[in-house]
């Protein structure tokens, strides 16, 4: 009690603009900064007295740095960004404030956001640790000039069997691969086919469902693309990933929407007006990646941070202009109707891709979290190498990896 009636003090001393200049501090992570950048002028014309530092770091720099800062209760920014990645992990923690008490409660504001990304934030006992900034709707790029040399039509990629089948004619007819990793395809299958509600690895009883048929169809689609030779094997977020972008070695890419604005931004804008995009194959939906804000329990200006938090997340105009500075899809529902989703995006050839990912992103399924996710997913990882590189037996390395599971679980 006395330490709501703390924050809730400060949460007016908050609104009132602050009488003496504060400086919060928020570790944030390429390219969300320059999201934020663009935010925090708006953020000043309402609170003139604070600056917002930011603390700059590679993603993985980023990530690292704030599980170990949580683990020894030293060196926490006053807001932390954190990607769909890690919010889980986090999210079974406790070194996160619950937005849901007071003097948060953000139960009020959780109508305004794409409904996914609130299961996404929460937490197996209840807890909502982040806001979200950010979403990615899964998509299907595609290189329009490579399908038209090896005069693959794109329709004819709606299925997995349709979009295999393609993949042989453009490696025969142009020497460019399918696509940069197989496993993308295992993944894509494994989420976009999870219940409602559910965790993509456990059952609503909490068993183990790995070696169900849904996996082993993943496992096998995978298998199919690396054993026809038509990936790379190329890994995301490599050199070798870039140039194959920027070369045209690569005809496909599955990615969340936010890879646009990577592409036209910096990893491979010479190839303007060669991409295109559509839905995932055989009516699949599924989000691919997404950014949020917490607010670490050792934070020193926690009312502030919310606020700040608040602007960031629920502000329409807040929302476009992040959107605007980096492509990155805003959560929140109504920047998602700004008359700018209408427009050509020229990187796509005047495309108008954003009103597909708004459809993509209205259709993905909640998933509920489940505190062995990342236990599961890093087994399940080593199981799909197994499978790719090593040769072994799609259902043997299923029903191990259910063991290694169940083992951990112990």
């Amino acid at each position: 009690m006395k330490r709501s009636l703390i924050l809730l003090a400060l949460l007016l001393l908050a609104g009132l603009g602050l009488a003496q200049r504060t400086t919060l501090t928020v570790a944030v992570f390429p390219n969300l900064d320059d999201s934020i950048k663009a935010q925090i002028p708006l953020f000043n014309k309402k609170f003139p007295n604070v600056e917002v530092k930011l603390v700059i770091q590679q993603y993985a720099d980023h990530h690292n740095a704030l599980t170990t800062a949580l683990a020894t209760g030293q060196g926490l920014p006053d807001v932390a960004a954190i990607e769909i990645g890690f919010v889980g992990r986090f999210a079974e923690g406790q070194g996160f404030e619950d937005l849901n008490k007071a003097p948060y409660n953000a139960d009020q504001y959780k109508r305004l956001f794409t409904p996914y990304t609130i299961a996404q934030a929460t937490s197996a006992d209840g807890r909502f640790i982040a806001m979200p900034v950010d979403i990615g709707p899964g998509t299907f790029f595609y290189r329009v000039d490579i399908l038209q040399k090896a005069q693959v039509n794109p329709r004819d990629m709606t299925t997995w069997a349709g979009y295999i089948a393609a993949g042989r004619k453009i490696k025969a007819t142009t020497g460019a691969f399918l696509i940069a990793d197989a496993a993308d395809v295992a993944w894509i299958n494994i989420f976009a086919t999870t219940p409602a509600n559910q965790s993509p690895y456990f059952d609503e009883k909490g068993s183990v469902v790995v070696d169900s048929p849904r996996f082993v169809r993943a496992f096998e689609l995978a298998r199919s693309i690396r054993s026809a030779g038509l990936d790379a094997k190329i890994g995301a977020w490599t050199n070798e990933w870039y140039d194959a972008f920027k070369k045209g070695t690569v005809a496909t890419q599955f990615s969340g929407a936010w890879l646009q604005g990577h592409l036209q931004n910096w990893m491979a804008p010479e190839t303007k007006g060669l991409w295109r995009v559509q839905h995932l194959p055989e009516g699949m939906y599924a989000s691919w990646g997404g950014s949020f804000y917490g607010i670490p329990s050792a934070s020193k200006n926690k009312a502030l941070a919310w606020e700040l938090i608040k602007f960031l997340t629920t502000d329409r105009e807040a929302q476009i202009a992040g959107f605007k500075a980096i492509g990155a899809f805003p959560a929140l529902l109504s920047a998602q109707e700004d008359p700018s989703f209408s427009e050509p995006v020229e990187f796509l050839g005047g495309q108008q891709a954003r009103l597909l990912w708004r459809d993509a992103a209205r259709r993905v399924k909640p998933l509920k979290a489940n505190k062995y996710d990342r236990v599961a997913n890093e087994i399940l990882s080593s199981a799909l190498s197994q499978v790719l590189d090593e040769g072994k037996d799609v259902r043997a390395a299923l029903a191990e990896a259910k063991r290694l599971i169940e083992r951990r679980m112990r």
